[in-house]
């Protein structure tokens, strides 16, 4: 796959630009959080139109976004790290101008399943905490309406990818950024429960000797 390290922020932008063109909506001013790539900031761009981009370290969720209102806020591979979920979403909210439009996308909770095992079973009688909580589409529509987001829409897709062993896998997260991000953090497994884990994970390898791990991009949606 071209460009590995950057393959599920990519196909998040190629999403949420099919999703915009399929949306009538006009705007002038647009705040990005996450655009690592600077893609969908410049697909974005246009005559009369002012794009601001900003990193998700750079703002703290606990306070309003500080920028004007926005016609349309895009949120790429960000909240489903964020403390504050509920508050994140709010302060989005009164971000947006009347009749704005809200996008966000990242990972659900039904990402890396055959991970999520092998990690089990590394860990034995003891699991550990290795994966921050996910959000699912469920919760997902709960929030949005309890955060005040009117005509919500919230819906995930799967994303398939092929590995030929579990130490592939872990690469590809860490240069995402799709690691774990808890503040404490459990002990590192063992020489003897790594291999276990190794080992669990390949157990599921297909005849051609690689792995299907599943992605679960999760898509919200709101009005204001």
């Amino acid at each position: 796959m071209q460009n590995s390290a950057r393959f599920i922020l990519d196909d998040m932008v190629e999403d949420i630009l099919d999703r915009l063109d399929f949306m009538r909506l006009e705007f002038t001013r647009a705040l990005v959080v996450g655009d690592r790539t600077g893609v969908l900031a410049q697909a974005l761009a246009g005559p009369g139109r002012k794009i601001v981009s900003a990193d998700i370290q750079s703002l703290d969720e606990t306070l309003p976004l500080p920028f004007e209102p926005f016609d349309l806020i895009i949120s790429l591979s960000t909240l489903d790290t964020v403390n504050d979920l509920p508050g994140a979403l709010i302060h989005i909210r009164n971000a947006l101008a009347p009749g704005g439009l809200f996008i966000a996308s990242f990972l659900g909770a039904g990402s890396c399943p055959i991970l999520r095992q092998a990690m089990y079973a590394g860990d034995g009688n003891r699991p550990a905490a290795r994966m921050h909580p996910m959000v699912d589409c469920r919760s997902g529509a709960e929030l949005l309406q309890r955060c005040g987001f009117n005509r919500q829409v919230v819906d995930s897709r799967p994303l398939s990818v092929r590995y030929r062993s579990f130490g592939q896998l872990i690469t590809d997260l860490r240069a995402q950024g799709l690691t774990n991000v808890l503040i404490s953090r459990s002990p590192a497994l063992s020489r003897d429960a790594a291999e276990i884990a190794r080992k669990s994970f390949m157990e599921l390898a297909d005849d051609q000797g690689r792995v299907t791990e599943q992605f679960e991009i999760l898509n919200l949606t709101g009005w204001k």
